[in-house]
């Protein structure tokens, strides 16, 4: 039976997809009328209706309600649903783990979507972000070689043994008759099951007056024809797991498959629609072994979906379970129990001998990694999937690199912040005044900078001159490789913390500001900011420091400027004329 709350005592009762009954209890209830509220959400999250199909899923709900009731009422609220204000709702979710406040939006979400009672801002709130993240888990690793082989040849095996019983029982029900009329042959109860649809021994006992186990004795190719005509969970199972192996489809996509879907291309391309769980509605046009699986499985399923009820025949893995609750078609989600046990009744076992373990994430995971590469589209640097960004790609999906590896990253890692810290150091300028009494002005940055007498000589001299500023070390291997001289641009010395700027650089900055100008009024600004926006702002700030110690000598330089290209040491793909 479908899950309904219970009122006396307060509670929930429901059967899950295994015929398990599950019967909690609210407890002590200080505002019953917010607890009923929050168990009407949850009614509608539970199977057959949502994907609540566990005992213990469906406790945890009760648990994070009854928490949510009792810190409420401790706070003072007493209201209903309606009442929530957001700043009350939101302390509450603060305060309580990952999985609790995750139930409780689910809750309030489902039972906002059929009476829309929550006032804007507590709706907002509710279908926001979480406040709790997850507690980070070591990403699933591909299935081993082995492992994937055998799941795939266990499910080809199923799905070939069942679709050879399908077309063996149409085949059978061509022969056949009405078997009130000839009676209940083997052909005959094909023919009744492909014209009529799924009947059970008991249906047919009823119809003719005989009991069940007198049916199945008189009919006992019955059950085989059923199964063979109708898909059941074993076979659709098969089909799924294949189907998921070949294309790598996410596994909430692949359950929540549908016909419409389906988009065909010709007789060889499907582009399929599917709606991926972290993302929203996405398409991915299917390889030659997913649409050959698919052509296979819609005529598997033809027979079932012209017999189904209407709101059946849409879902793409529909199936049919005799003597199950709420009917025998399903469309929602295979449970965990029934891939365990078909795990182990095909002997599907992993590296260390025990049943495989199916976690469908592993599936995508694995497709990937063993996807050839050559047949990547796009540009051979891009991710993946391009469903994803690239920290979901290496969080998830790459292999574990080696120790040597890693360690060669955070080198990498430690340079750019280094780069980084240097880069947000003021510039070492030095006027006039301070030229001439330098050791005694700057006896840090002279130490920082490790510079002899002879050194510093060279450097005030001129001798250690680049385009923009004299450099305290060219062969220190900062922009290039140690013991060479410097390769970086002109314009890089205007962050680098070897530089030291002096008033003979004045007219070489001022060319350089020009020069910045020009590439300004060709370059889109986007561009312009991400090449040489910090290098145009450390100009400014130089020059200005120059221009407030003495404004007549930026002014006598700029005279000297004639805004070409000429007058800067460029490459041929730098130059703006």
């Amino acid at each position: 039976m479908p899950a309904r709350v219970v009122d006396q005592p307060l509670g929930i009762e429901c059967v899950l997809s295994n015929a398990t009954t599950v019967s909690i209890s609210f407890g002590e209830c200080p505002n019953p009328t917010l607890a009923r509220e929050l168990l009407s959400g949850l009614v509608e999250l539970i199977h057959p209706h949502g994907r609540v199909d566990a005992p213990s899923t469906v406790e945890r709900y009760v648990n994070a309600a009854r928490a949510m009731v009792k810190t409420l009422d401790a706070g003072g609220f007493s209201g209903s649903a309606a009442e929530l204000s957001r700043a009350r709702l939101a302390e509450h979710l603060w305060g309580v783990s990952h999985q609790a406040e995750a139930a409780c939006r689910r809750m309030l979400t489902v039972f906002d979507e059929h009476v829309q009672v929550l006032r804007p801002e507590v709706r907002e709130l509710v279908r926001g972000r979480a406040f709790n993240r997850t507690v980070a888990r070591a990403p699933l690793a591909p299935y081993g070689e082995r492992e994937w082989q055998h799941l795939q040849e266990a499910c080809r095996a199923v799905v070939q043994e069942s679709y050879t019983a399908h077309q063996r029982a149409l085949a059978a029900a061509e022969d056949g008759q009405d078997p009130r009329d000839g009676g209940w042959t083997e052909p005959n109860v094909h023919w009744q099951l492909v014209h009529r649809g799924p009947t059970t021994a008991a249906e047919i006992g009823t119809e003719l007056g005989w009991s069940t186990p007198w049916v199945c004795e008189k009919v006992p190719t019955l059950r085989w024809a059923t199964t063979a005509l109708f898909p059941d969970v074993s076979t659709t199972l098969a089909y799924r797991l294949l189907f998921a192996t070949y294309t790598g489809i996410v596994p909430d996509g692949v359950d929540d498959l549908s016909v419409e879907g389906l988009d065909w291309a010709g007789d060889e391309v499907v582009l399929l629609d599917y709606l991926k769980g972290r993302t929203a509605k996405e398409s991915t046009t299917l390889n030659r072994r997913g649409v050959r699986l698919l052509e296979q499985w819609l005529q598997h399923s033809a027979l079932s979906r012209s017999h189904a009820p209407r709101e059946y025949c849409d879902a793409l893995w529909l199936r049919h379970v005799p003597g199950s609750v709420g009917g025998p078609w399903h469309k929602s989600p295979i449970s965990t129990y029934p891939v365990r046990a078909w795990m182990v009744k095909h002997q599907v076992s992993s590296d260390d001998g025990k049943p495989l373990k199916i976690h469908e994430s592993r599936i995508r995971t694995t497709y990937q990694s063993l996807r050839d590469r050559r047949s990547w589209f796009g540009s051979t640097r891009a991710t993946v999937d391009p469903n994803h960004m690239p920290r979901v790609e290496g969080d998830h999906y790459l292999t574990v690199t080696t120790q040597a590896q890693k360690d060669a990253v955070e080198t990498i890692i430690e340079a750019a912040q280094g780069d980084l810290l240097r880069k947000s150091r003021p510039p070492l300028i030095l006027t006039d005044d301070q030229i001439a009494d330098v050791a005694e002005e700057f006896p840090g940055q002279v130490a920082g900078l490790g510079l002899d007498d002879a050194a510093l000589s060279e450097l005030l001299g001129g001798e250690r001159d680049v385009f923009v500023a004299a450099c305290a070390d060219p062969l220190s291997g900062l922009h290039g490789p140690a013991g060479k001289p410097c390769p970086a641009r002109p314009w890089v010395c205007m962050l680098c913390p070897l530089a030291i700027f002096t008033p003979r650089h004045v007219p070489n900055l001022l060319r350089m500001k020009a020069f910045f100008s020009r590439q300004w009024r060709q370059t889109p600004a986007a561009q312009f900011m991400a090449v040489f926006g910090p290098y145009t702002q450390r100009v400014d700030e130089v020059l200005d420091v120059f221009r407030a110690h003495d404004a007549q000598l930026v002014l006598r330089a700029a005279g000297a400027v004639a805004d070409t290209d000429n007058e800067l040491p460029l490459l041929p793909e730098e130059r703006t004329q």
